[in-house]
């Protein structure tokens, strides 16, 4: 063989593997490639609806007490234990007297000098001047003597149960509560409210308080506060509830709903199955159609209507009427995934 068709048949050689190179490059780049996700839409529209609010939240009394009294020593009798029921005024703990009774042992010969210098003060025999620092003194004991009594012989401040005891008897009071008065006929409650509803909550609305323990009964509350400000991280702001329990069914600690009726408002409802739940957590989200791929919103859910429930946008722009809900093979989408719309 010549060396010319030697050179032939290299070349040949060589173009056949790159032919046959490029056909597989071709097949393996086409394998690679994600089809598109066939998927049913739905074009998200808003609509009003009699707006009810539930959320949760933990009971609590709404006096809570720690009986700390300002002055240390030892404790000489607590009159209570865990469980007690007092009233206003009650007594509860008797501390060590031995403050006390010096004070008053000082008031009282304070009080004799000062009605020697009135008189002697009537009479000219004495400034103004000592007069004025004699009374100051007498005073200053008479208010300590008062602090003293309150702190030694120590009183209920409203009716309610004693909740907690630390100390016993003879103990050295080292400023930790004594007891903890917690008031059971009547509860409070902090609920945490989306932002959204800031102009349609007031002071004194009606909410309705349930708690899975009584089924089917429901206790009456009103909200009492309205905080002014809103939490830049949750976007949520607080009320504070008020709720009789004269019967003292439900108790500090319990948790419960609430269901606040806020009227009318625009609302995105949409199929219960189109929200999805990311998997341990209770983070939910769906899936909307952004120039033919799929997008992932973060959602809350609100109010359920049998088989739909309103989603709220955790980014208030994220998602709007007009946008298409992807409402059937959501399941099986992530982020950014090339989407085919079925009828």
């Amino acid at each position: 063989m010549n060396k010319a068709i030697r050179t032939v048949m290299i070349i040949a050689a060589v173009a056949s593997l790159v032919a046959c190179g490029g056909k597989g490059g071709d097949k393996a780049a086409t394998t690679t490639q994600k089809e598109a996700e066939k998927v049913k839409v739905l074009t998200l529209e808003s609509e009003r609806i009699a707006k009810t609010l539930e959320l949760s939240s933990t009971l609590e009394g709404y006096e809570t007490m720690n009986i700390s009294p300002s002055i240390t020593g030892h404790i000489e009798h607590i009159y209570v234990e865990v469980g007690s029921r007092v009233q206003k005024g009650s007594m509860l703990v008797r501390m060590d007297q031995t403050q006390l009774n010096t004070t008053r042992i000082n008031l009282a010969s304070t009080k004799t000098e000062l009605d020697r210098v009135t008189a002697l003060k009537a009479s000219g025999s004495v400034s103004q001047q000592v007069y004025d620092q004699t009374k100051a003194g007498y005073d200053q004991l008479v208010e300590t003597e008062r602090f003293q009594n309150e702190n030694t012989f120590v009183k209920a401040q409203f009716a309610g149960v004693i909740s907690a005891k630390n100390y016993e008897d003879g103990e050295m009071y080292t400023g930790a509560p004594i007891l903890t008065l917690t008031q059971i006929s009547r509860l409070k409650a902090i609920i945490n409210i989306p932002e959204t509803y800031f102009p349609k909550v007031k002071q004194g609305m009606k909410v309705d308080v349930v708690s899975d323990i009584y089924p089917g009964e429901t206790f009456p509350a009103t909200i009492e506060i309205v905080y002014p400000t809103v939490d830049p991280q949750s976007h949520t702001f607080q009320a504070k509830l008020s709720i009789p329990n004269s019967a003292e069914k439900i108790r500090p600690g319990m948790y419960v709903r609430t269901r606040l009726a806020v009227g009318e408002v625009d609302a995105i409802v949409v199929p219960y199955q189109s929200v999805l739940k990311l998997t341990g957590s209770n983070d939910r989200y769906v899936f909307v159609v952004d120039r033919d791929q799929a997008r992932r919103v973060a959602v809350t859910l609100g109010q359920r209507f049998d088989d739909r429930i309103e989603i709220i946008p955790v980014e208030t722009d994220a998602m709007k009427a007009g946008d298409q809900l992807v409402v059937t093979g959501q399941a099986r989408l992530i982020d950014g995934d090339k989407l085919e719309i079925v009828e």
